[in-house]
C-alpha cells in the first residue's frame, strides 16, 4: 500500500484488516504511534505517550531490569521476546497476555484517536515482542472510540493527555478530596513530566493515568495546558501596598535633597596666575565648608551673648495673640 500523507488512522486500519495484510501502520503527528497487524489482526501497538510492555513490567517491579534486557538481547532478532519470558518461567502466559492487551489498547488510543494524521503502512513489518495476542481490528477501533467519549465526558481537553503536568498553586476550594492514585500523581508532577512519564515512573497503564488527570483537571487541581504559554515570559504581578493613595506605577516628582544651608553668594575673586582651576570635588565641597554657621565659644551660664548676635532680632511670628502672651507672663511671675 502506498504511503498516505494525511488520513484517518482508524479508517486505514479497517482497510488493512479487510485485506488481511501483515505489517505496521505508522501514524505521525503528536503523539503518534504504530499499530502492528498480522493477517489483518492487531498483535501490538506502541506510542511515545504510552508505556510499553517492558516499562510496565519493570516499573511495577514484576520483572528485574536485567531479566528484561536479557530477553531483549536473545529474542529481538527473531521476534520471540514474549515467548522467551514465558519459556524461562519469568511470566505466565496469562500475565503476559494481560500486560500486552493493556499496553496495546493504551497505545492504540493515542495512535488511532486523531481524526486526521500522517499515516504510512509498512508491509511485512513485525514487532520484536512477537504475536502474543490477536485482537480484532474492529474491536480495537470500538475501544478507542469508547475511551475518547469517556474521557470527553470527564473533561473535554485532549492536550492534558500529552502535555507536562503542573499542580495548581492553590486548590479552588478550602477542602479537596483526592484518591490515592491522584495523590501519587500530584506528588510526582513537577511541571516537566508528561502523563506518559508519570505512568512509566509509577508503573501504571497510560489510559488509567490519563483518566485520573482528566478528573483532576475537572476538579481544578492541575493547570490547563492553554493557560501555560511556553513562548511568553512569566511575569509576577506585585500587589499595591496597603494605604497607598496612588498606584505603584504612577510617576511622582523627584524630591530634592538638601545637603546643607545655603549662605550668601561669595564674592567673585580672580584666581592667582599660574594656578590650576579647582577640581569638581573641591567645587562641590567648598560651599559646604564656607557656608557653615560660625561656631560659638563656650560661655558661662548667665553670660551675655556677643553684640553681633544680640543685635539680631528674633523672627516675628505672624498672628501672635498679645492677650495670650500677657497671661503667660502673669503665670510665670506667680511661679517665682
Amino acid at each position: 500500500m502506498a504511503p498516505t500523507k494525511t488520513a484517518a488512522p482508524g479508517d486505514l486500519l479497517t482497510r488493512v484488516a479487510e485485506a488481511r495484510q501483515t505489517g505496521a501502520l505508522m501514524v505521525g503527528g503528536h503523539p503518534g504511534g504504530a499499530v502492528y497487524v498480522f493477517e489483518g489482526r492487531v498483535i501490538y501497538a506502541e506510542s511515545p505517550a504510552a508505556p510499553g510492555v517492558g516499562e510496565l513490567l519493570t516499573s511495577s517491579g514484576r520483572l528485574a531490569g536485567r531479566t528484561w534486557q536479557s530477553a531483549l538481547d536473545l529474542g529481538t532478532s527473531t521476534a520471540r521476546v514474549g515467548r522467551l519470558l514465558v519459556e524461562q518461567g519469568h511470566l505466565t502466559q496469562g500475565e503476559l497476555e494481560l500486560c500486552v492487551l493493556g499496553a496495546t489498547y493504551d497505545a492504540a488510543y493515542f495512535a488511532l484517536s486523531a481524526e486526521s494524521a500522517p499515516v504510512e503502512f509498512l508491509p511485512g513489518a513485525t514487532h520484536w515482542l512477537g504475536a502474543v495476542v490477536h485482537i480484532d481490528a474492529a474491536a480495537v477501533s470500538r475501544e478507542v472510540l469508547r475511551r475518547v467519549h469517556l474521557l470527553d465526558e470527564i473533561f473535554p481537553n485532549r492536550r492534558i493527555d500529552v502535555e507536562p503536568v503542573s499542580p495548581v498553586t492553590r486548590p479552588p476550594r478550602e477542602r479537596v478530596t483526592v484518591t490515592a492514585a491522584q495523590w501519587e500523581l500530584l506528588v510526582h508532577a513537577d511541571g516537566q513530566r508528561t502523563p506518559a512519564d508519570l505512568a512509566q515512573l509509577l508503573g501504571r497503564a497510560g489510559y488509567a493515568t490519563i483518566q485520573e488527570l482528566r478528573r483532576m483537571a475537572a476538579a481544578g487541581l492541575i493547570e490547563l495546558p492553554e493557560t501555560r504559554a511556553a513562548d511568553s515570559p512569566e511575569f509576577v504581578r506585585l500587589p499595591h501596598p496597603r494605604g497607598a493613595s496612588a498606584p505603584v506605577d504612577r510617576t511622582t516628582p523627584a524630591v530634592p535633597v538638601i545637603s546643607g544651608m545655603k549662605g550668601p553668594e561669595p564674592t567673585a575673586r580672580h584666581p592667582p596666575p599660574n594656578s590650576e582651576p579647582p577640581s569638581a570635588s573641591a567645587a562641590v565641597e567648598s560651599p559646604t565648608a564656607t557656608n557653615r554657621p560660625p561656631r560659638l565659644a563656650r560661655r558661662k551660664p548667665g553670660a551675655k551673648l556677643p553684640k553681633e548676635l544680640a543685635t539680631d532680632s528674633p523672627p516675628v511670628h505672624q498672628g501672635t495673640d498679645e492677650v495670650l502672651l500677657k497671661r503667660i507672663r502673669t503665670a510665670l511671675r506667680a511661679l517665682r
